[in-house]
């Protein structure tokens, strides 16, 4: 059932059985960072003290009912997240309003802001889509209220130019001077918060004794954000030849499989997040963890009735008074999570009033939110369920790696050791590699043209494919430092059974599959289809033609921006008269240009690139394997193709030429 989308004012209320909700802010433009804060309001709509605003510097109500769980990107684009525990928080608050603030920039160029409502196994229950936003730095998307003892969820939309300090102002936040301290950065580990002092009259003090004068502390909360430094990571120059190898940290040497190989994996992850805590924050901001002191421990028994459970490792992650804690359960290599196991360890979880069980395997759900394993929902009304992808634990350690807020040349040695460890094929924790073992019987019910559009097996394929989408935009992700999102209709992100369907109907129809990339500052959307009745994929992109000039000027823009892009891509220009196009290989082109435009009525309004790469059909495994092809078939697009190109530009307008009045210089006038 998919969740119901509010319209601006709108309230619907929750189901019942919820003890937690998680309010995920989501956005497609990555190059803006939109932070989530909350306010906890009484009955006059004002907070009882700063301690309840919470956001990046202050975590954690005073309660800690409201928690910031930090900002992390996704395959939509990034989302900031926080969660309430619904039954503990206090009865004179009657309201959670749920904030957006921006560092930089105005939320009338982040464009769609969607603003979900999700239960413990990250299924959405509420959700509210704005565009209203024009000139405001921080947005009040929504509230969470008690009415009658019943939690509701209201769509607000309004939104305050005077950024995140004037939208908490007036909700009676007192906000200190933003201006940072002399003594340098902020650690990111202690909130920098001060708690408003009530005013009363006090004997004078003493006279002090002359000397250095301390600067008064500031009252009210700081919401100025901590400024990151980049560190370069460590290089070890004193090899004699390129075949010698630096000691791995964590060794592959006697890593077998089944159990042992998923002791070291797990140990591997554990301790890194330790010793890394941008690290194991990203992790944990995945899992809905808060951001806090982290801790992890290998192999613990629990009692469950008359047998024990023991998970392959228990987190905790402290902020202030509360703890939370999660239970891992590890696959590596071919490893299958299994459903009596992950109701086994939510049972103990709830007995224990933990807040999450945690699956990591190396299967890549395709939607987030998604399980891999389907379990009693019954089960999951007191515990969260949620899944981690070995890929998506690769994908936040590239990240920090290249883009991230890492000031330690220690830690990022450590983080590449792990990364190190993960991309060695014994550690059992692979990247996207296989295709499932319906896939071979699939291709060729296609090439036989037996394939039907209802056969479970192509259901089963059609899921497989969004995944491997999904995978090419974590990687391009992790590579580019911008957020690649991989493009799904509205309708098909919360509903998979919907989504399968249509791609199985898509695959009996015509023997294909496509998938659509969008890639951040590229001049158009990357397209892949995969024929597998001729065994090619097709890599496309189009882009707008400039607005001003002749044809040949248009043309002869895009061919110096492709400038090394291979002859063989082929050149589709489409024509201002209706049903006017034109297509030649590059190659062609670069040597008579007026291939494209000679005879054409109108002006190119539009070029589609597109080329052709071979297709492999095998499952898994090779260099020659249908993934292993796409994958290649995207990487050598992209950046022959898609990287070089930019959007077209005008150039400024022209002043005109004025005359000079009579009797006043020319400087003058």
């Amino acid at each position: 059932m998919t969740s119901p989308i509010l319209s601006k004012g709108q309230n619907v209320p929750l189901p019942n059985d919820l003890d937690r909700v998680d309010v995920v802010i989501g956005w497609t433009e990555s190059e803006f960072e939109v932070d989530a804060s909350a306010l906890l309001l009484g009955a006059d709509r004002k907070v009882r003290s700063d301690s309840h605003f919470v956001f990046y510097n202050q975590p954690e109500s005073e309660d800690g009912s409201v928690r910031f769980l930090g900002t992390s990107a996704t395959e939509e684009g990034a989302q900031t997240r926080i969660s309430i525990e619904l039954s503990t928080v206090p009865q004179d608050v009657h309201v959670v309003a749920l904030a957006g603030s921006l560092n930089s920039g105005v939320f009338g160029e982040v464009g769609k802001i969607a603003l979900r409502v999700v239960d413990g196994a990250g299924g959405s229950v509420a959700e509210y889509v704005t565009a209203d936003a024009t000139s405001e730095s921080a947005f009040l998307f929504g509230e969470v209220y008690r009415r009658d003892g019943q939690w509701k969820v209201r769509a607000v939309g309004q939104g305050w130019e005077s950024g995140l300090a004037g939208l908490a102002t007036d909700f009676g936040v007192s906000i200190a001077d933003d201006a940072e301290p002399e003594s340098g950065a902020v650690s990111q580990d202690v909130p920098v918060v001060q708690a408003r002092v009530q005013e009363s009259p006090v004997p004078a003090p003493a006279p002090e004794q002359p000397g250095p004068k301390t600067p008064a502390r500031a009252r009210g909360v700081r919401t100025a954000k901590r400024v990151a430094k980049k560190i370069k990571p460590v290089e070890f120059t004193l090899a004699e030849q390129d075949s010698w190898q630096p000691a791995r940290l964590f060794s592959v040497i006697g890593v077998g499989t089944g159990e042992e190989q998923e002791r070291r994996a797990t140990s591997a992850l554990i301790s890194t997040m330790q010793a890394v805590r941008p690290f194991a924050r990203a992790i944990c901001a995945r899992m809905g963890a808060p951001a806090g002191a982290f801790e992890g421990y290998i192999e613990v028994p629990y009692e469950r009735g008359e047998s024990k459970v023991i998970p392959d490792a228990v987190l905790k992650v402290v902020r202030g008074s509360r703890v939370w804690t999660g239970l891992l359960e590890v696959k590596t290599g071919n490893g299958k999570l299994r459903r009596d196991q992950l109701e086994s360890y939510l049972d103990v979880a709830r007995k224990k009033k933990y807040d999450a069980v945690i699956s990591l395997s190396n299967d890549v759900p395709a939607g987030p939110g998604e399980l891999p394993v389907e379990v009693d929902r019954r089960k999951l009304t007191k515990v969260a369920l949620r899944h981690l992808s070995w890929a998506e634990v690769a994908h936040e350690a590239r990240m920090l790696l290249s883009h991230g807020d890492i000031d330690n040349e220690l830690h990022i040695w450590l983080l590449s050791e792990f990364l190190r460890y993960l991309d060695h094929p014994r550690s059992g924790a692979a990247e996207f590699i296989d295709m499932g073992r319906h896939w071979v019987a699939v291709r060729d019910a296609v090439t036989a043209g037996t394939l039907r559009a209802g056969d479970p097996k192509a259901l089963t394929v059609a899921d497989t494919w969004v995944s491997l989408s999904r995978h090419l935009a974590l990687r391009m992700t992790a590579e580019l430092g911008a957020t690649v999102t991989h493009v799904l209709p509205r309708r098909h992100k919360s509903d998979p059974a919907a989504r399968n369907a249509a791609v199985a109907e898509r695959l009996a129809t015509d023997g294909s599959f496509e998938a659509l990339l969008r890639i951040p500052d590229t001049a158009g959307d990357l397209a892949i289809v995969a024929d597998v009745r001729t065994n090619r994929i097709q890599c496309r992109t189009t882009l707008d033609a400039p607005n001003e000039g002749t044809s040949a000027r248009r043309l002869t823009w895009l061919l110096k921006q492709l400038a090394d892009a291979p002859g063989a891509l082929r050149v589709e220009a489409v024509f201002s008269e209706r049903g006017n196009e034109a297509c030649e290989l590059l190659s062609a082109v670069r040597a008579e240009p007026k291939l494209l435009t000679a005879g054409r009525a109108g002006e190119i309004t539009s070029f589609t690139l597109e080329q052709s790469f071979p297709m492999g059909n095998r499952r898994s495994g090779t260099a020659t394997s249908f993934i292993a092809s796409i994958t290649a078939a995207t990487d050598a697009f992209y950046g022959s193709v898609v990287q070089p190109l930019r959007e077209w530009v005008p150039a400024a307008p022209k002043q005109s030429e004025i005359a000079p009045l009579e009797g006043d210089s020319a400087s003058n006038a």
